[in-house]
Formats: C-alpha cells, sequence, structure tokens
C-alpha cells in the first residue's frame, strides 16, 4: 500500500491468493502490494445462474439425524427433518447454501444493475450440482478473470457471495463431514441471543457460515476481521446487513487507512530519530517513506487497518455485542474481551462475564476436554483430519493469547501446551509459549522450545513468519 497523503493504490483480496499450504489464516484479508501467507488450503473462484428473489428468505431445507451409535448429528435444537449420515447432511447444506447465496447475487445484480456473466452462472450451476472438482475449476477461472487488465466490473462487485460459496463448498471438501458439524455447531452454540459473530480463519469464517445460514433457529450476523480492508467486502456486508447493524461507508474507511498511515509513520519516524530507544514499529512492519510518501505492505499492515476498522464498527453499534474467532492477534480486542466456550466474547462489560484466573480455569477444563476428544475422533495422518486439527489448536492458541496479554501466565502456558497437544507443529503455539517461558525469565527452556521446533518442522518454522515467531526469535538471542 502506498499513501502519498491519503491515497490508496492497491488492493488484492488475500482471500483469493493462490498460496494453499502454510500457517496463516486468510478468510479475507486484504493484500497491500504484497501477497499473504497461508498455511490452510486457499480458496478458488467460479459463476452463477438463478430466478430473482429474497436472499433473507431462501427456503433452507434442514436435516437431524443421529449416528449409529446415537450421538446427535448437527444442531439438533436446530435441525429437523429425516434421520441422514453426516455426509448427506452436509452435502444438502452445502447445495442449499449455493441456492441462497446465488439469490443473493441476483439481488445484488438487480439492485447495482449488473449482468450476470455465463461464467457465473456456471460457478453456481456446479456448486448446486455439489460437484467439488468442477466449483474449484470454474472457481479458478473466475479468480483469474478478475485479476486480468480487462476484468469485468460486475466480478468485483460480486465477489462476496462467489467467494462465500467457495469458501463453504471447499470447507465441506476438506472436513470430515462429522467433524465440520461438530466444530460449527460449537461455535454457533456458544453464541448468546443477538450476537455478532465474527471469523478469522477459513473454517472459523465459512463453517460458521454454512451452518448459520442452513439450520433452524437464530440467524446471526456473520462477519469476517480479515476482509475489511477490501470495500468490495464491505459494500457485500452493507447489501447483507445494512438493515440489521450500522455497517461502514467507503469514507470511513478510507479514514480508517489514513489513520493507519498516518501512525505509522510517526512510528517509523521515531525509530528513525532515537534508535536507541524501544522499537514503536511492529515487528514484520514494513513502512518506508520515499519521495514524500509512505509506502506499507506486509500482513501486519493489513491486520492493523481491519483491526481499526472492526473498532469502528463496533463503535458505530455500541448496543450489540460481538464474539471473535481469531485468525490474527488484534490486541485492542484483548480491552474487556473473555471467554465464549470456544471463542471470545468482546466488550464485556459485566463482572460476571469478565476474565478472571476462575474462568480462565474453566476454559482451560473445556480445552482440556475438548483436545481429547477431538484427538480421539480425528485421524491426524489425513489431510482432512489435519485441517480439524490445525484448526482446534489455533483456537486453543488464540486464547492463551489473551491470557498472555493479561498477564495470566500460567493459563497462557496451559493453553499454548494444549495447543501443541492437539497439533504439534503449530508455530503459534510453540512460539506463544516461548514468548511467556522467556518473559517469565525461562529463556534456556525458551530457547531449547524453538530450537528443537525449528529442527523437527524446518518447513513451518522458516516460512514467513508471524508475529509470535518474530518476538519469541527476536528475544531469545543469545
Amino acid at each position: 500500500m502506498d499513501m502519498g497523503n491519503t491515497e490508496s493504490t492497491s488492493s488484492r483480496t488475500a482471500e483469493n491468493s493462490g498460496s494453499r499450504k502454510h500457517w496463516a489464516w486468510r478468510g479475507g484479508a486484504v493484500c497491500l502490494i504484497f501477497i499473504l501467507f497461508a498455511w490452510l488450503p486457499r480458496l478458488k473462484e467460479s459463476s452463477s445462474s438463478a430466478g430473482d428473489g429474497d436472499p433473507k428468505k431462501a427456503a433452507v431445507p434442514t436435516t437431524h439425524a443421529t449416528t449409529d451409535e446415537g450421538r446427535s448429528v448437527g444442531r439438533s435444537h436446530r435441525d429437523s427433518g429425516v434421520a441422514s449420515s453426516p455426509q448427506e447432511i452436509v452435502t444438502a447444506k452445502v447445495i442449499q447454501f449455493a441456492k441462497n447465496r446465488r439469490l443473493v447475487l441476483l439481488a445484488m445484480a438487480k439492485k447495482y444493475k449488473l449482468v450476470v456473466s455465463p461464467e457465473i452462472k456456471a460457478f453456481f450451476d456446479a456448486a448446486e450440482r455439489g460437484h467439488w472438482d468442477e466449483i474449484n475449476e470454474r472457481f479458478a477461472a473466475l479468480w483469474n478473470l478478475k485479476k486480468s487488465t480487462n476484468a469485468p466490473p460486475e466480478l468485483r462487485t460480486l465477489w462476496g457471495p462467489i467467494l462465500e460459496t467457495l469458501g463453504v463448498a471447499e470447507s465441506a471438501h476438506d472436513w470430515p463431514a462429522q467433524r465440520l458439524l461438530d466444530y460449527g455447531n460449537s461455535i454457533l452454540d456458544s453464541l448468546r441471543p443477538g450476537m455478532v459473530y465474527v471469523g478469522g480463519t477459513d473454517p472459523g469464517r465459512f463453517i460458521p457460515t454454512l451452518m448459520n445460514e442452513t439450520s433452524d433457529g437464530e440467524r446471526h450476523i456473520v462477519l469476517t476481521q480479515n476482509g475489511l480492508a477490501d470495500n468490495s467486502y464491505l459494500d457485500y456486508v452493507r447489501f447483507l446487513y445494512g438493515n440489521d447493524m450500522a455497517t461502514l461507508t467507503g469514507d470511513e474507511s478510507q479514514k480508517a487507512f489514513q489513520n493507519y498511515i498516518e501512525d505509522a509513520k510517526k512510528r517509523l519516524e521515531h525509530d528513525q530519530q532515537f534508535p536507541d530507544e524501544a522499537k514503536q514499529l511492529r515487528p514484520g512492519e514494513d513502512i518506508q517513506i520515499t519521495d514524500g510518501r509512505v509506502q506499507v505492505s506486509g500482513q501486519i499492515a493489513v491486520m492493523g487497518i481491519n483491526e481499526l476498522l472492526l473498532q469502528m464498527i463496533m463503535d458505530k453499534n455500541p448496543d450489540m455485542s460481538f464474539a471473535l474467532e481469531e485468525s490474527f492477534p488484534l490486541h485492542s480486542t484483548y480491552t474487556n474481551a473473555s471467554i465464549l466456550g470456544p471463542i471470545m466474547a468482546l466488550r464485556v462489560t459485566d463482572d460476571q462475564s469478565a476474565l478472571t484466573p476462575e474462568t480462565a480455569a474453566q476454559a482451560l477444563d473445556y480445552w482440556r476436554a475438548t483436545s481429547r476428544q477431538v484427538l480421539a475422533e480425528t485421524a491426524a495422518d489425513t489431510p482432512e483430519g489435519a485441517n480439524v486439527l490445525k484448526t482446534y489448536s489455533k483456537m486453543a492458541a488464540s486464547q492463551g493469547n489473551l491470557f498472555a496479554d493479561r498477564n495470566l501466565n500460567t493459563e497462557a502456558e496451559q493453553a499454548y501446551q494444549l495447543g501443541i497437544q492437539i497439533c504439534p507443529y503449530n508455530p503459534e503455539a510453540t512460539y506463544g509459549l516461548a514468548n511467556v517461558l522467556a518473559r517469565e525469565g525461562k529463556v534456556d527452556e525458551a530457547r531449547q522450545l524453538v530450537t528443537e521446533f525449528q529442527q523437527k518442522y524446518p518447513d513451518i518454522a522458516h516460512a514467513q513468519p508471524q508475529p509470535a515467531l518474530w518476538t519469541a526469535t527476536a528475544a531469545l538471542k543469545p
């Protein structure tokens, strides 16, 4: 991103970056002159067709079933219908979601007077047939067209429902059906009535979106923290939820960009003028001033802007409650945050729900039980099982981040250790633990942890690092 005074010069969604196998969680971040890395499978894109209709009233047939062991499948208090296997339930949900998002896309096209191309229609035809390979192929063709010099304008405007349909289909393809249902339920069941859910990782965004749109009961507003710096995503949010919450305007988005640039410039100038003082630029924050123009690039920058935008949304909706599944540590969200099952409640004001050592201990009990169940029920040696373990490990480590921010060091250590137990090659859990150990003066133990991780998982350790890795690496240098 290059902003001479205030103008932004480049944006490209990281949701659409082609990288598929790194420890980074996109769910929709905007790339500003850089390509974000990703560890989980990335998305691909495609097309649409159908008749007009109200997308919020689209029919959503649902099912409820039990396994042979009698365990409930799907959200028992939301889903109803004939008994089906987990795979049949997920397949039906994905197809119904595709139909719903086709209606959304058609309604958007009608509002903005856009023509839906045959390529977009073909994508939704494939999605409604549930043919993953065809969905993937048609999405890739749309993505290549979108990033070309002659990209049709409707692709950018209508990209939201296309991308969500792809993300939902990809999650269903990449996850075992029962695990997907369990994961989606664990998040939605933790939400309080009227709560806005803010997803972060791909599974954390798309699986709850699928379950939210295809089950009986309350429909929550579902956002992604990673897409907020993309104006086309903000337009999509406005279209979906403009009657239900105060959304951001283009001017407000531009203000967030400008505020970030001005703050980054001050911090860069401080570091240049006072090299012996503590650095104010964050690890990995790439900021340069060339001919009076501020140039910012890197994942840290885009997430810093997303963080400002998320705070603006919450400020515009003071009476609404928010819950977050973290893709990337947004430290301002830790203020007054607390634990809500596997995710975090934001802006908690009542003492009963506040984060205390007691509630942190309860959260650790939750993760001990969850880790035992997930490890017992997941085949770690399959790609699908690995996706499940990485996701749960990430969530445990995210709660460790919150505990560490509150100086609950013992609880943070245990949360990171549980994340490592679920997925030993999660760098966020390992480096988060190393940071806490180093902060407690256990530098040798922290250094050994980092060294062993780098030796055992060199490809992950030496990939473009997350902030936790940068921080730990800097703190542990001899």
